[in-house]
């Protein structure tokens, strides 16, 4: 989940807070936003998802003390990935003090599918395979992550109408990232913000990729809501938890101090 501390929130972090604990949450963990080199889109400047970690640090300091016997807040960062970047990627985690740290691929050479105009350039099934091909160029660049974040997210905007994207459709390339996290004990952010989108959306990664995912021997996965706003936080939880159990889990994991630790769902 995220709070005013991403680019892309205005949730003050004690909301977020609240609403877990309404929810019945008894375990968070904050992943704001850091995505150096980010370009310029309209109403977001340059350097909008360039994280200010003491900021953010000491508010989770606060935070987490200040709501210690009813909830268990943990430290994390959605690291915004791309190949000329990993380094400084790389040094920012070393120097953090994270308990979780997700890998995403938010950008295409540059481009970001949320905007206007991303589908103009090139086909549907050209955007997934460079997609697909940076996801795992990037991953064996920037190794210091516990998850790879939302596998698919491009299927979140893929304009109206399409049916390009399965996982059928791109099996060798999601196998081949889904073999490489497995072999470097690595786990996915199993993301249920599309469900909230209507009935033609998926959880990312979808089910069949999910359950690829498991058949290939993989077993860590976290649940994610990807909560920009107290009204979404644990959204669509209860269906995520559905479809991980038809896909053979029986257990997530949360972590701390980077280590994972599963819990039965």
């Amino acid at each position: 989940m995220h709070t005013h501390n991403s680019g892309d929130s205005n949730a003050p972090m004690k909301d977020m807070i609240e609403s877990s604990i309404q929810r019945g949450l008894k375990e968070i963990c904050f992943t704001e936003h850091l995505d150096y080199d980010y370009p310029e889109f309209e109403d977001l400047p340059l350097g909008t998802f360039d994280l200010d970690y003491k900021a953010y640090h000491d508010e989770y300091l606060l935070y987490k003390e200040k709501y210690k016997d009813q909830i268990k807040i943990n430290f994390g960062v959605e690291v915004g990935m791309q190949p000329h970047i990993a380094q400084k990627n790389l040094n920012f985690v070393k120097d953090g003090n994270f308990d979780f740290v997700i890998a995403s691929v938010h950008l295409i050479d540059k481009r970001d599918p949320f905007y206007g105009g991303f589908w103009d350039t090139d086909s549907v099934e050209n955007n997934f395979k460079r997609y697909f091909e940076l996801t795992l160029e990037n991953i064996k660049l920037f190794n210091d992550f516990d998850v790879l974040g939302h596998l698919d997210y491009l299927s979140r905007y893929v304009p109206e109408g399409d049916t390009t994207y399965s996982y059928q459709r791109f099996k060798d390339q999601i196998d081949e990232i889904l073999l490489y996290l497995i072999e470097h004990g690595k786990g996915l952010d199993y993301n249920s913000k599309a469900l909230s989108y209507g009935d033609n959306f998926s959880t990312n990664p979808c089910p069949d990729a999910l359950k690829r995912y498991h058949e290939l021997g993989g077993r860590i996965i976290t649940f994610g809501a990807d909560a920009h706003n107290p009204e979404k936080v644990g959204v669509k939880f209860e269906r995520a938890v559905e479809i991980a159990k038809g896909c053979g889990f029986t257990e997530y994991y949360t972590f701390d101090k980077r280590t994972p630790i599963s819990h039965k769902l």
